[in-house]
């Protein structure tokens, strides 16, 4: 906002502190409480009430009723948030409008949906430029242009993190630097200018830092970070944007798959549709690499099934990856999980559970793992950012169900479960530094 801009918003908001003030001395109050919606939707909900006797303020509702202010710091809050909820935001080819504030949110019935949250992050970039430190807006709705290559040629990437509460009340997120560079490396494999690993890690602590309220007590869930990389820059012919939008949003969540955190989950095996292919996309974090499995995915959930498991593209009889998951199978004291060969996204999450696994003496084999290892094996689970460790079980191949732990959670998932969401949640002595704790009020 120019400098001109700038102090004519300061002087209204003066203004309005002022006649707020004088309203307060005549007994008359307006007051107007934004609640987000906890669910898939992105709507906002509103209420208001405006009262100046008795009887009006009896019909006002209980929340409202209870929204009394108490000093003249919280008087100017108001005010403040209110402005930035009206105000609209212009960054370049990019707008942000319909802000919302805290959060209301029935943590027992939090799922694997979106719940909108107070800020987000944004920062630009010319395809010729150097990325420049950011900074927090409020969340809302963006605006591009229709020739924006995110748009017609999905130049864009993404990222899945997490952050936790801890027992001391502490924020922490997991592994951001293991982010940071995957994030680059995908940047570069669709031709955008990476993100440096000091404005990413910057911007996640700012973002978490500034929606710090939406992050679930202990053991309920996790806040996912969501940072994008996208081509935001205009143009017609096939080529790279002019210019780059890298953004964080956040959102407070729960277990993934339905039934719970450690509910065993049914998979099918996928043999006409592949996820990736030899020289492709596949290790890298794409928008475009997502849409294509709902076809499959939709339709295994329609008989029955949690999700999909795909084979190889080249000889179609190697396991190679869940839709949004990686997978191990467990004999004995041996745990097998894919090779990351270009084809397989190298998740964090399964990086972190290789390491965990050897540390309590099991051998980690990464390689081609052939179906019929599969549905011979002891065990089988599934790692990433969103499912955490989630057991398989069962896997169905032609029409034969094969059950792995009589159905449920098997002992090698279990432990590297607890041991993981130990370390994440602060339960467990972080020995590997994988953790890195968000100051209070780090985005100010």
């Amino acid at each position: 906002i120019a400098p001109v801009e700038r102090e004519r918003e300061r002087e209204k908001t003066k203004t309005d502190l002022e006649k707020m003030m004088a309203s307060n001395a005549s007994s008359t109050m307006t007051t107007m409480v934004f609640r987000p919606t906890v669910s898939n939707s992105s709507s906002v909900v509103a209420s208001s009430s405006a009262s100046s006797s008795s009887s009006a303020a009896g019909r006002r509702s209980p929340i409202m009723q209870n929204n009394k202010f108490s000093n003249n710091n919280d008087e100017k809050n108001r005010i403040l948030n209110r402005r930035r909820r009206e105000k609209r935001i212009t960054r370049g080819n990019l707008a942000v409008n319909n802000a919302i504030t805290r959060p209301e949110i029935d943590w027992s019935k939090l799922g694997f949906g979106l719940t909108e949250t107070e800020s987000m992050y944004i920062a630009e970039c010319t395809i010729d430029g150097q990325w420049k430190v950011g900074s927090i807006h409020p969340y809302g709705n963006i605006s591009v242009s229709p020739s924006a290559a995110v748009l017609n040629y999905g130049q864009g990437i993404f990222e899945g993190m997490k952050a936790f509460r801890t027992p001391e009340d502490e924020i922490v997120t997991f592994r951001p630097d293991e982010n940071a560079k995957r994030f680059a490396e995908g940047a570069g494999r669709m031709s955008m200018p990476p993100v440096p690993k000091d404005i990413f890690e910057d911007a996640v602590k700012k973002v978490i830092s500034a929606n710090r309220d939406y992050v679930p007590p202990v053991g309920v869930g996790s806040l996912y970070i969501r940072p994008l990389l996208i081509g935001t820059g205009a143009i017609l012919g096939l080529g790279p944007a002019p210019s780059y939008t890298f953004l964080i949003y956040v959102s407070p969540v729960a277990s993934y798959f339905k039934g719970g955190q450690l509910s065993p989950i049914d998979l099918i095996v996928e043999e006409d549709y592949h996820r990736a292919a030899p020289g492709g996309t596949g290790s890298t974090k794409c928008v475009g690499n997502y849409s294509p499995v709902l076809k499959v995915q939709l339709q295994a959930k329609k008989e029955g099934f949690s999700d999909v498991i795909y084979l190889d593209a080249k000889e179609n009889k190697y396991i190679e990856e869940v839709s949004s998951c990686n997978f191990f199978v467990v004999k004995g004291k041996t745990i097998a999980t894919p090779a990351l060969e270009g084809t397989i996204l190298p998740g964090i999450t399964r990086k972190s559970i290789i390491e965990l696994a050897r540390d309590k003496g099991y051998t980690v084999e990464e390689r081609k793992v052939g179906l019929d290892e599969v549905l011979s094996a002891d065990e089988c689970f599934c790692t990433g950012t969103a499912v955490v460790v989630v057991p398989v079980g069962s896997v169905t191949h032609r029409g034969k169900k094969t059950v792995f732990c009589d159905g449920k959670i098997g002992a090698t998932g279990q432990m590297l479960y607890d041991e993981l969401t130990g370390i994440q949640q602060g339960r467990l002595k972080d020995t590997k530094g994988w953790i890195e704790h968000v100051p209070k009020d780090y985005h100010l």
